[in-house]
């Protein structure tokens, strides 16, 4: 009998976890299929056979647990595991400045980087655009549409000895469906409680098998609404605000000392300023500070196109080819400030007509403030995916062979003030049309440009004069990736448990990246974004890798792993391992363990790139001095790679039927850990440090308007802990089924040696002034599920535990963010199965967060921590579900 090639998971036999919004793999009994003998299994190549228990801990989440927890999108499914620690989901200028409009995975903290991202068991393009610290990830928004998901397969213990580096802390394995002969249409609408914050998502699938073969098509699209701070403002004001404003402060006023600065004598509370007196008391002295926070976005306004399409044939000598192609493309636009602050430091000249000072002063502020509108960043993004895929059978085994190429194109555009057309406003040779070599300052197509609080009165500043020295800042960044993959799996000897397995392939993979700055970015024209020079890079790694499965005995299985890759040059090479067993000492009780090593090289953006990103920091020199400085980062061609050790011991328990419980510790050890430098830490090892830090006024102790740090190599990271899931299903006679389950992350450590901070324990910990990641030490999900006849609910409690926040500390002493819990609850009606239809209908009604919580709330720009937390309050929705 002909063995089918679709790769699948042990998982699916799994009982599935809703109150995660996943399963834990676990031994459940198994409809027999006759097409079915023996499987693939996510985390192997060697084939198993349908009861195989893997000694990985697996998390598995299918389409129906996808749709219990109300997801819209894959970020819905990642933020909702308690696996999941800082992932950037919730996308704002402060978090993800130049991503709006993506999203992605963060297992245990160890970077977004870190986790593998596979798409049916195939690597993806990483997203062209790296976050604030430098990291290229997977964006999950830009995969295939969520109808087309069958499952998606987590592995929690670390795979790099299998599939090379960038698994350091795990894979997540998206897996399509198959076979699918038929149609469906889903049409979702969800509305938020505050603003204008809705979304409404449209999705299809067709699908139609032939004798030899298979196509499917799927197509998504998604229109979501912004939600603004000014439309629920979890902030105080003085989180969101800047020192840099419009009315602004000035140095170098006479009989002042250098250094100090001087608000403007006409005006700045009147006309919406918040005066920061610097905590000196005295009158005339201080900055005029600027609440930028309104015209930023929690959410931004996206609309994202996914489409989808799959073809397989089988010939006739045991050999089928497949073919996917997909396709995204992702358009956001997020909120921001009428401008960004000024820091080159320009000089208003005794001889402009608004100089209230009689002599050259710096202006300390920005171009536009107060009354002006916000001017919104646009990011995007064009995703493509082809892999096609030849399998065949052997009289022992089967071999595959494989070709992915996939790309992303990544435009980032925002507005700045060019600094030298600034300067030549200020000087009276500003408007479109002035010739600044022949004009006259203030006359004819010359303007002045005033910054002065008289601007708001008698010497209002034209949209001309403003326009003469704005400019777009154009990021056209570009990432390609090419893999060539071959394996083949057989069987070589027996044991007393079954037939030994052994697989061995090879792989080559190139990848490529780009950054393409506008002209202006180039020459540094910018007084905030500054610009950054060209960047241009790539990657060659080749890898031979092999696997033994053991079936030692019928209760003991064991997987042994080998993968060697090189980089070439200066990165060179490495040897990866993974060792793993799993022992069942009954029919209800088994223990695994796992031992792995892992390498993850500097990826071409750290080595060769630089980005400048906009960040708050607390500045020491200042009471209560919150700056909002530029972060300008270099790439470091010094780094070495990084490597990380990993063990996972746990157990699974069936104590009486239907009351599964399933127990793990894990342990990541890393070394040499690629980080960018923390600014928050640079600042705080020397305030006064010239070199690095970049203060208007005095350079050792004026405002702070920047910051300068690069990529190093970090001591080590240390992260543990325990995850737990226990689920009990209950039958009744007239009341149903009901599943209570619960699922929680418990990090017993997360240490970590910081180049600047030091030694750090970060569990329970915000870690803004470290390289970590927000770590709250618990995260627990409670549910209950019901079903009967055609009806079925979902109620879901999620708790995530206080924790402290180090951006806001006095004599050592940090305040503490709130824990948090929110309730989801969701209720189905199978309409075809009341009225007897052949065609299937699922009306679905459900909320998000029903009782409207709060995230708890923390000093910092937009008042909530973006990568634990969610700001858009309750969120009510349906869903119509069609297929024929």
């Amino acid at each position: 009998m002909k063995t089918k090639l679709t790769t699948l998971a042990v998982a699916i036999s799994a009982q599935l976890l809703a109150s995660s919004g996943m399963a834990i793999a676990q031994e459940q009994e198994v409809k027999e299929d006759k097409n079915i003998e023996l499987i693939m299994v996510t985390g192997s190549f060697v084939r198993r056979s349908e009861n195989y228990e893997s000694p990985s801990p697996m998390a598995v989440l299918d389409s129906v647990n996808i749709d219990s927890i109300g997801a819209k999108s894959i970020a819905d499914i990642t933020q909702s595991l308690t696996i999941n620690t800082g992932s950037e989901n919730t996308p704002d200028a402060f978090t993800q400045n130049a991503t709006a409009g993506t999203s992605n995975i963060n297992l245990r903290g160890l970077g977004v980087a870190s986790t593998l991202v596979l798409l049916n068991n195939k690597r993806q393009v990483t997203n062209a655009q790296p976050t604030n610290e430098g990291l290229n990830f997977v964006d999950t928004s830009s995969l295939v549409p969520m109808i087309a998901i069958d499952r998606m397969e987590v592995i929690k213990d670390g795979a790099s000895a299998l599939y090379g580096s960038d698994a350091v802390a795990g894979v997540v394995n998206f897996i399509t469906r198959r076979d699918y002969d038929g149609a469906k249409f889903t049409l979702d609408y969800q509305d938020g409680a505050y603003g204008d914050n809705s979304e409404y998502n449209i999705q299809g699938l067709w699908g139609a098998n032939g004798d030899n073969g298979n196509v499917m098509a799927a197509l998504s699209y998604t229109n979501r609404s912004p939600l603004f701070i000014s439309d629920r403002r979890l902030s105080r004001p003085q989180d969101d605000s800047s020192n840099l404003g419009n009315p602004g402060s000035f140095f170098g006023a006479p009989g002042v000392p250098a250094g100090v600065p001087v608000l403007d004598p006409t005006g700045c509370a009147e006309f919406g300023g918040v005066v920061n007196d610097l905590g000196l008391g005295i009158p005339g002295i201080g900055l005029c500070q600027f609440d930028f926070g309104p015209g930023y976005s929690y959410v931004p306004k996206e609309t994202r196109l996914n489409v989808y399409f799959s073809g397989s044939y089988d010939f006739d000598n045991d050999v089928s080819w497949t073919t996917e192609i997909s396709l995204a493309r992702n358009r956001a636009e997020r909120g921001g400030a009428p401008s960004f602050p000024i820091l080159t430091g320009p000089v208003v000249p005794a001889t402009h007509p608004n100089n209230v000072f009689g002599a050259p002063v710096v202006f300390f502020g920005r171009a536009e403030g107060n009354g002006y509108d916000a001017d919104p960043a646009n990011t995007e993004s064009d995703t493509f995916r082809f892999n096609t895929m030849l399998t065949g059978e052997l009289d022992d085994g089967f071999w595959e062979l494989s070709y992915t190429n996939a790309s992303n194109d990544f435009l980032f555009k925002v507005e700045d003030v060019i600094k030298d057309k600034f300067t030549l406003a200020l000087n009276g040779l500003g408007g479109r049309g002035c010739d600044p070599i022949s004009g006259v300052p203030g006359e004819g197509l010359c303007e002045y440009f005033n910054p002065f609080a008289t601007s708001f009165t008698t010497s209002p500043n034209s949209q001309n004069v403003i326009d003469s020295f704005s400019g777009e800042e154009v990021i056209d960044s570009n990432a390609d990736l090419e893999v060539l993959e071959g394996f083949a799996s057989i069987n070589v000897f027996e044991m007393d448990g079954g037939t030994a397995g052994i697989a061995f392939g090879a792989q080559y993979r190139k990848e490529q990246l780009s950054q393409d700055y506008d002209a202006l970015a180039n020459e540094d024209a910018f007084t905030f974004v500054i610009g950054n020079p060209d960047l241009e890079g790539s990657l060659d790694v080749i890898a031979a890798f092999a696997e033994l499965a053991l079936p030692v005995s019928d209760t003991l299985d064991v997987q042994l792993a080998l993968r060697y890759e090189d980089y070439g040059g200066a990165i060179g090479d490495t040897l990866d391992h993974k060792v793993a067993f799993n022992y069942r000492a009954t029919d209800d009780f088994s223990v695994r363990a796992s031992l792995s090593s892992s390498f993850r090289a500097p990826s071409i953006f750290m080595r060769n790139g630089g980005a400048t990103s906009l960040q708050q920091l607390s500045d020491p020199l200042i009471s209560g001095g919150n700056a909002f400085a530029a972060v300008r980062t270099s790439g470091n061609e010094d780094l070495t790679p990084e490597e990380s050790d990993a063990y996972n011991i746990g157990f699974s328990l069936e104590p009486v039927e239907d009351w599964s419980i399933e127990v793990d510790y894990w342990n990541f050890d890393f070394k040499n850990l690629i980080i960018q430098e923390n600014a928050q830490a640079i600042l705080n090892a020397n305030p006064n440090d010239t070199t690095r830090l970049i203060r208007a006024g005095d350079p050792e102790t004026g405002p702070l308007v920047g910051v300068n740090n690069t990529y190093v190599n970090a001591s080590s990271l240390t992260t543990s802990g325990i995850d737990f899931v226990t689920s009990y299903k209950i039958e009744t006679d007239n009341l149903g089924s009901f599943t209570p389950n619960i699922t929680g992350t418990y990090i017993t450590a997360y240490d970590l040696d910081d180049p600047q901070a030091g030694k750090v324990d970060g569990a329970g910990r915000r870690n803004f002034s470290n390289i970590g990641v927000s770590t709250p030490e618990l995260r627990a999900n409670f549910s209950l599920g019901w079903q009967m006849e055609a009806y079925s609910a979902n109620l879901f409690a999620r708790y995530v535990s206080s924790y402290d926040d180090d951006q806001n500390c006095t004599d050592g002493t940090c305040l503490e963010i709130d824990s948090h819990v929110t309730y989801d609850a969701q209720f189905n009606v199978n309409l075809s199965a009341l009225f007897d239809t052949k065609t299937e209908y699922v009306l679905t009604v459900g909320g998000v967060n029903i009782t409207d919580e709060d995230p708890p709330q923390v000093f910092t720009n937009s008042g909530f921590d973006s990568k634990v937390h969610d700001p858009r309050g309750r969120q009510i929705y349906a869903r119509i579900a069609v297929e024929f």
